[in-house]
């Protein structure tokens, strides 16, 4: 292995955006000397690049509060961020794709490929606190015209204190630095408040009784911190705690996403000696898990897959697992939330065709909009399960805002929903004895995965790109499916599911993470989830209607592309689950999904009085049980949704299994 400890390279250009690009370490090779398929080892390159952005561009303008950042002496914007490439140790072997990975709250590494691609992250969040291990981005504070700080309301919560907790932190994540800081210490400027339930009374507890402090060594009122609360009385592990504040000084959060969309064109178009891709990159795409996912979704709708010479970017994109939009680029804005309450993310447009919002009563609008007009849309494979209907309101993705109607896809999208699933999809294996409960949840970890199926999806995206190989049509649930292969999407009741009462299992009735119409204010831009919240806590209009999938008489997700594991189930999978203890106790439990196993055999199912047949009624044998794997993964190999070499180990677990066999 050679390490080299700090190599310079600059690109200065009109054009190029990315002014300045060092690798602090060359690693060749790298991974050990692992060999990864035909393109044999990789090297890796580790460094930081410098940006400056001209906030006067058109492809710029929309970055929230740019006109309030500091400039240099060119009147452009900067920023500094981490990246990592890794590549093929010889050159011929490369692919000539460039695949960007978004990393997910800091976290992501370039990797080696089979296939030659060139791995590439970088830092885009910044508010994730930097790291060795981490990829982070440095951007500038905004500041009134005067050089005065510019304030601003916040609410932050606080659920689930520490038993005999007198202090907490202002973030709740832990990768997050806190940059929301008050403009002032005195809390008579501030309001912290109780309750017991999310829509409870609320009890305003006296500015005299808690601070903006540390009283976790130091008696209260404390050592005064402008990143922690503390109260005099300690805080109650049943509440939820609200606090509301004037903040000052945010970030230009933003700016992530020019920095992502420079380096990326930087590497794929500019034949300096400046750029260590120079002349290697014929396609590009982008993929993003989860908070990730939803970047990719906002890059496109701001119009960043168009660079600063208006040219593509990225000419695919698969966002895995995300149903929103990111929560980046507005003032204060928290790009580590999820779906709780009081987090923006769902109050934009998340559909791709242009379509009015009628439940909130907003014009047509859609999230392909900017780059159709500049001709700049890449070819999309989205693709998501069970959790992003339970928890991260996926249904206004699919029928909007009222759920009256199916919305069509652009000729460039498809679409493909993998039925009962976890958020990120499970374990895998083929094992009856479940696995333990995630933390805080009651049902054990749904075991159901998605990795195969995203690894076929992932290379009909490639095909597409490189070659103009048409994916399979697209396969997701609908209020009016064509066939039932699709599935139906229906009220999140057991009624309406056909979800069978199982003994002692909870009841999906009441689980669903409901979509809220929130008023933001009137200088908050909803479809763009941009500008500035200046009503928070938000008023809540309305509670618009959410669908989910339809279940069979297992309780298993109806149609979209089902892992051989769905095909021959153990057990029913479930895209929700339920918490456990805690102030959210009996509700939903977060992007965990669960899992129920049938009965192994007659005697114990009719024990249980379990409506489901068991595993010995279904499957007779293990031979057999073995045989419909194999078939399952047949028909999803000739359906291009599984790669063959994927099938031959999952018949390999199932041939390995424990199912029916006899002790």
């Amino acid at each position: 292995m050679r390490k080299l400890p700090f190599v310079l390279l600059c690109a200065w250009s009109a054009q190029a955006r990315v002014v300045q690009l060092t690798i602090e370490q060359r690693q060749s090779p790298a991974f050990e000397g692992k060999r990864f398929g035909t393109a044999g080892q990789y090297e890796l390159l580790r460094g930081h690049f410098t940006g400056e952005v001209d906030p006067k561009a058109p492809q710029n303008r929309i970055i929230n509060d740019i006109q309030l950042a500091p400039k240099n002496a060119r009147g452009m914007v900067e920023y500094t961020a981490t990246f990592a490439i890794a590549r093929p140790l010889d050159p011929a072997k490369a692919s000539g794709m460039l695949l960007y990975t978004v990393p997910n709250r800091g976290r992501g590494a370039a990797a080696g490929n089979p296939d030659g691609h060139i791995s590439v992250v970088s830092g885009w969040q910044g508010d994730v606190t930097p790291g060795d291990e981490v990829q982070s981005i440095t951007v500038p504070i905004a500041k009134n015209h005067d050089g005065s700080p510019v304030t601003g309301p916040v609410t932050a919560l606080f659920i689930d204190a520490p038993k005999g907790a007198n202090t907490l932190r202002l973030s709740s994540a832990v990768s997050a630095i806190v940059y929301q800081l008050p403009a002032t210490l005195d809390t008579s400027k501030a309001t912290l408040s109780r309750r017991a339930t999310e829509d409870g009374p609320r009890t305003v507890i006296p500015a005299t009784a808690w601070a903006f402090a540390d009283c976790s060594k130091t008696p209260f009122p404390g050592k005064p911190d402008p990143t922690r609360i503390c109260t005099k009385e300690g805080f109650d592990s049943t509440q939820l705690y609200e606090l509301t504040y004037t903040a000052k000084d945010p970030l230009v959060l933003g700016l992530g996403y020019a920095a992502t969309r420079d380096l990326n064109s930087f590497l794929r178009y500019d034949t300096s000696a400046a750029n260590p891709l120079a002349g290697q990159i014929k396609y590009a795409i982008a993929e993003g898990n989860s908070q990730s996912g939803n970047y990719l979704r906002s890059a496109i709708h701001l119009g960043f897959n168009q660079d600063e010479k208006d040219r593509i970017v990225w000419d695919g994109m698969n966002p895995h697992i995300a149903g929103r939009q990111l929560a980046m680029n507005y003032r204060f804005a928290v790009a580590g939330g999820t779906s709780k309450m009081y987090e923006p993310g769902s109050d934009a447009v998340v559909w791709w065709s242009h379509h009015p919002d009628t439940g909130r009563n907003r014009p047509a609008a859609g999230m392909l909009d900017r780059c159709t007009a500049s001709r700049t849309c890449p070819k999309i494979i989205e693709t998501f399960g069970g959790v992003e209907f339970w928890f991260l309101r996926m249904s206004p993705d699919l029928v909007g805002t009222d759920a009256k109607a199916d919305i069509p896809l652009p000729p460039n999208v498809r679409r493909y929903y993998f039925p009962s699933t976890t958020h990120g999809g499970g374990a895998g294996g083929f094992n009856i004895t479940p696995a333990k409960a995630p933390a805080g949840c009651v049902l054990p970890a749904n075991p159901n995965p998605e990795r195969e199926t995203l690894n076929a999806l992932r290379q009909a995206l490639v095909e597409w790109v490189t070659k103009g190989t048409e994916p399979p049509p697209s396969r997701y649930p609908k209020l009016h499916p064509a066939s039932p292969a699709e599935g139906q999407l229906v009220p999140a009741t057991q009624a309406a599911l056909g979800f069978p009462n199982i003994p002692g299992a909870p009841s999906p009735d009441g689980v669903i993470n409901s979509l809220l119409d929130y008023d933001w204010g009137p200088d908050f831009n909803y479809i763009d989830l941009s500008g500035v919240i200046t009503k928070t806590p938000p008023a809540i209009r309305r509670v618009l209607p959410t669908l989910v999938p339809k279940t069979d008489v297992d309780g298993n997700d109806l149609g979209g592309v089902p892992s051989v594991l769905r095909e021959v189930p153990l057990g029913t999978y479930l895209g929700w689950n339920i918490t456990a203890a805690g102030f959210n106790k009996g509700k939903v439990c977060g992007l965990q999904g669960g899992y129920i196993p049938f009965a192994r055999t007659t005697a114990e199912r009719f024990a249980n009085k379990d409506p489901r047949p068991s595993v010995e009624e279904r499957y007779g044998t293990h031979e057999h049980y073995v045989d419909l794997v194999k078939a399952a993964a047949a028909r999803a190999v000739k359906a291009r949704f599984l790669l063959p070499e994927d099938a031959e180990k999952l018949i390999e677990k199932a041939e390995a299994s424990d199912v029916l066999l006899k002790k």
